[in-house]
């Protein structure tokens, strides 16, 4: 393993941590994670909660692991158990984090304010395992398949667009997902790289 990558995976996952120290740790950050959540539930409408609901899922392990048989398919299982690999240890290490800060989901610390607009998950909120997933198996599938710019920035959109539906539809706050991501990107710069 490169230093860079691990200095790379160091810095990732303090950021992560730090996001979670501030928006948990702190009044300044509870308020501005509660905020932001606000912000992003102010206006809902059919067309993006159709968008977001349709979408949400693709950060499941179980969406990875129907990736990862699609490339496998495409003759490229080697890659595919690389990437497959890191997000269900992305996955792992989440649910570990979350049993740990047990941070109750939006739903459930406003019972009266917040309704979950989709089947509410089990599991507490911090860190988001959904952005954490697909980051990891996205950044490692697009490396292992050595793609270029612009697959590259495709995948990251779709990241970020499952992120902001996890916020979207109720389910966790903004920190729980840009730390989940953060998170997801970690384990992804350390992981071993592959050699065809």
């Amino acid at each position: 393993m490169r230093l860079g990558s691990v200095l790379k995976g160091g810095a990732l996952a303090a950021a992560s941590a730090g996001v979670g120290y501030f928006a948990l740790g702190s009044d300044v950050g509870r308020k501005a994670d509660a905020d932001l959540f606000e912000a992003m539930n102010g206006r809902h409408g059919p067309a993006a909660d159709r968008a977001f609901d349709a979408i949400t899922e693709l950060g499941s392990i179980y969406a990875a692991g129907a990736a990862a048989g699609m490339l496998a398919a495409l003759g490229r299982p080697r890659h595919a158990a690389r990437a497959f690999a890191a997000a269900g240890t992305t996955w792992v290490l989440g649910q570990e984090v979350k049993k740990l800060v047990d941070r109750p989901r939006p739903y459930d610390a406003d019972p009266e304010g917040i309704r979950a607009m989709i089947a509410p998950p089990r599991g507490t909120s911090w860190p988001s395992s959904h952005p954490a997933v697909l980051s990891t198996f996205t950044t490692v599938a697009a490396r292992e398949l050595r793609a270029g710019p612009t697959a590259r920035a495709g995948l990251n959109a779709l990241s970020l667009a499952v992120a902001a539906s996890r916020v979207y539809l109720r389910v966790h706050y903004p920190s729980d997902v840009v730390s989940g991501m953060l998170m997801g990107r970690a384990i992804a710069a350390v992981w071993p790289r592959g050699r065809g």
